[in-house]
């Protein structure tokens, strides 16, 4: 049999692009174009999402990171953005009446800032007109009135008091003490205790009882003395008012009329009004004295015009149209804002002043975009985004109080309204993961945009691509590309996505590549990008990252690990797996080993024994072994054991692209045929012996490609690798210069028979018309042994029987 006839012709292991199709010198010569293409499905979900105004419409954009989603989000976003209206200011105010929960104002776009200026200006002005009317004239002689008048009230009551006195032979007297009642003689003279003695005991007791009433009217007048001093500072207090409103009232009154519109100012600063007229002692001047002065600033209590100061949390002065906010680190403060603190006097406190606004306060009336996974990695973020979506406001509230791990005052912001669509990016297993397990996840975000990993690479294709390379380069500030570098870097894209019809739209990738090839432009002092540069980047990227496939294929030059490239062995052939480390990835040969023996149908995965074979790789086994059955053992027993092995392989085996292989090793063990060690064979099987298509064939031919290579190639090297992989094929140009010179072989087979008698270079045979297998054959072979141990296993049990114990070796 000419196997060589039977391989692939060099023209399919690469597709490479035709010139003509483009039709310019550089990228220069090309138009911008948006960095997202070939994405319309995820462009018009995006498009429904931000358009539709039902709650719980948020969306989740899912694809493999790097694919450009950020930037989808952003563009198409910011184009509806701009066709929504700005949206309005948020201010945090004073309290008045409970300061530990601020009241939030919501005033039109650019009202905020000034707002903030006026209330500012306004408190500025009061500070200087309000002591000013209380040093005024009038307002001075007016209180000395006041207090003379009560000062002359009590003056004259007790004159009243002592005239009655004097009426009774009696005088008042003033004492350190208080006061005090003493008899007078006729000059008026106070008489002593002798004198006393002298009168008669009529004129005693008269005086006594006199006394004794004049006290009486005395401790009257003496409590009536609070009341009117009460009386008189009601009227200061009232004359305070009168003079504090005549100050405050006109610059208030006049930032109503300004505010008149938006009723939650003007009752602010009603509000704030009565505030100041009820404190206007808080605007005089005050000097800093005594331990205040002696801590410092940091120690002293804020000023008391603070409470009449406006936060503007959100400030929209300078947006033309709804706000697109992009938060990093999407933290619980981050998202919902946080309250700050100051240290006083040894303990922490805080003020409305101090609120400080989150990433939904920004994005409010607009778009929030946050990465999923950075969201579900920052404590308590999830629930407290869940949380604000379902009842549509914000509501700051600090993790310390919630978890209870600090205990200080605090403030329970008013909560603002939500209206805002949030984007989440992640990966596709978060999306259905967050399907799966969190049930609030479906009602918060209804549209799912799944972005494509790969466009068809036709020649429309094409040139959006090579426009796509030019904006990138552009966007960039690269040196242009010619024709040639673009044509590579087209021919790479098909490459990555391992699939020549396609191509990836993996943008971090290409914007990698043409920022790499670029710096090796300039290294040769070029002023466009050329194919060697393009070409030069790409082996240096996988140069940075093979040091573990150079050590492997080391090894197997050395001898240390066990791989044939020539000869032929029975029950051993080459199988070829994929190591991926990051964004590289290289092929392995492994050595794949089968025994076989007499037994009951059993195929023994040692590897699935030894508990380092993945389900998968299992379940490969298991199809294989249905094969066999279907094949060899549908009106007889199927009296064999095989043992399968993937020799020096010391970590986990997992997927089912060695089926082909390690069917090919038992049934050569059965055969009792060598397979060609020149050749190395991937693949999966299915029970029918129809070979499947495996991921990996470029790398995973290249490997054996190299390993030959290295111990020198003879003509008679290659791999077989599944018929329906032949369309992902874009390989090496050395590996296709060796197929055109006929130096290696890429043969295709749509059935495991042909890899068969490729690898056994002999016909697998077909049942004539008695249903029996050519002797000969490879099928004929299997089926002749597995016949003579059917029959030694009946004599076996027929030895039994008859109660005979004999011993076959």
């Amino acid at each position: 049999m000419d196997n060589h006839r039977q391989s692939l012709s060099a023209s399919v292991l690469y597709k490479a692009c035709d010139p003509r199709e483009f039709d310019f010198s550089t990228t220069d010569q090309l138009a911008d174009i948006g960095v997202v293409i070939g994405q319309e499905r995820a462009l018009d979900a995006i498009q429904f999402g931000i358009s539709i105004v039902q709650n719980g419409y948020n969306i989740f954009a899912l694809g493999p990171s790097g694919s450009g989603k950020l930037a989808a989000v952003k563009e198409i976003v910011g184009r509806e953005a701009e066709k929504r209206p700005v949206p309005d200011d948020w201010c945090y105010v004073n309290n008045f009446a409970e300061a530990s929960k601020p009241k939030a104002l919501r005033l039109p776009a650019g009202q905020g800032r000034r707002f903030a200026r006026d209330m500012e200006q306004v408190i500025e002005e009061l500070s200087a007109v309000i002591p000013a009317a209380f040093e005024g004239e009038e307002y001075r002689g007016r209180a000395e009135e006041i207090e003379e008048d009560a000062k002359e009230r009590e003056i004259n009551a007790l004159n009243e008091l002592r005239r009655k006195s004097l009426q009774n032979g009696i005088a008042l007297l003033e004492t350190p003490t208080g006061f005090a009642f003493a008899p007078v003689d006729e000059k008026g003279e106070v008489l002593g205790p002798e004198q006393f003695q002298k009168l008669s005991e009529h004129q005693q007791e008269q005086i006594q009882e006199a006394v004794t009433d004049l006290r009486q009217q005395l401790q009257k007048l003496l409590k009536q003395f609070p009341v009117w001093r009460k009386e008189a500072k009601e009227k200061l207090k009232t004359l305070n008012r009168e003079i504090a409103e005549f100050a405050v009232n006109h610059l208030m009154d006049d930032l109503k009329v300004r505010y008149q519109a938006i009723s939650g100012v003007v009752q602010y600063l009603n509000e704030a009004q009565r505030e100041i007229i009820d404190h206007a002692e808080d605007f005089f001047p005050k000097q800093e004295a005594g331990v205040a002065a002696l801590i410092g600033h940091a120690a002293q209590r804020p000023s008391p015009f603070l409470r009449y100061k406006v936060n503007l949390l959100v400030d929209n002065s300078e947006s033309n149209f709804a706000p697109v906010f992009f938060e990093g680190l999407p933290s619980h403060n981050n998202l919902v804002g946080r309250v700050e603190y100051q240290a006083y006097m040894g303990a922490l406190v805080t003020d409305f002043t101090m609120i400080k606004p989150g990433a939904l306060h920004k994005a409010n009336g607009g778009y929030l975009i946050l990465d999923a996974r950075k969201v579900l990695m920052q404590p308590f973020a999830w629930d407290s985004l869940k949380r604000i979506l379902q009842s549509r406001e914000i509501r700051i509230e600090t993790l310390e109080r919630a978890l209870s791990v600090i205990s200080t005052s605090s403030l329970e912001p008013e909560p603002i309204p939500l209206d805002i669509k949030i984007i989440l990016i992640g990966d596709r297993v978060l999306y259905y993961l967050l399907n799966v397990y969190d049930p609030e996840f479906r009602e918060l975000f209804k549209v799912s945009a799944d972005f494509e990993e790969a466009i068809d690479r036709d020649a429309n294709g094409n040139a959006l691509y090579a426009r796509l390379i030019a904006s990138l380069a552009r966007r960039s500030q690269l040196r242009p590309l010619n024709k040639e570098a673009v044509i590579r870097v087209i021919e790479h894209a098909a490459r990555l996505v391992e699939d020549s019809d396609k191509l990836s739209t993996h943008l971090r990738s290409l914007d990698d590549l043409l920022k790499e090839a670029d710096h090796w432009a300039g290294q040769g002092q070029r002023s466009t990008i050329t194919r060697d540069d393009v070409q030069a980047a790409i082996d240096h990227q996988i140069r940075r990252a093979d040091r573990l496939r150079e050590r492997i294929y080391e090894n197997i030059r050395r001898g240390t690990v066990f791989i044939d490239t020539d000869g032929a062995t029975t029950g051993q052939v080459n199988g070829l797996s994929i190591i991926s480390l990051g964004d590289f990835a290289f092929g392995q040969p492994s050595r794949i080993t089968a025994t076989t023996r007499l037994g009951n149908g059993k195929i023994l995965d040692i590897e699935r024994e030894s508990e380092l074979g993945g389900a998968i790789h299992t379940k490969g086994v298991m199809i294989l072994s249905g094969f066999l059955a279907q094949r060899y053992a549908k009106t007889r027993p199927f009296s064999v054991t095989a043992s399968l092995v993937f020799e020096q392989s010391y970590g986990q085996v997992e997927g089912d692209s060695a089926s082909v292989a390690e069917l090919s090793a038992i049934l050569s063990s059965l055969a009792d045929l060598p397979i060609q060690q020149s050749l190395a064979v991937t693949g999966s099987v299915n029970q029918h012996g129809k070979v499947q298509p495996i991921g990996g064939v470029n790398e995973k031919i290249e490997g054996f490609f190299d390993i030959c290579s290295a111990a020198g190639l003879n003509g008679k090297q290659g791999v077989i690798i599944p018929s329906a992989n032949v369309k992902h094929l874009m390989l090496r140009q050395d590996v296709v210069k060796a197929v055109e010179s006929g130096l290696f072989h890429v043969y295709a087979a749509d059935t495991v028979d042909q890899v068969l008698e490729l690898l056994m270079d002999r016909p697998v045979g077909e049942r004539n018309t008695t249903g029996a297998f050519p002797d000969d054959s490879i099928n004929g072979r299997v089926e002749k042994r597995l016949r003579e141990w059917t029959d030694l296993q009946k004599e076996f049990k027929s030895q039994e029987k008859s109660g005979e114990n004999q011993t076959y070796g």
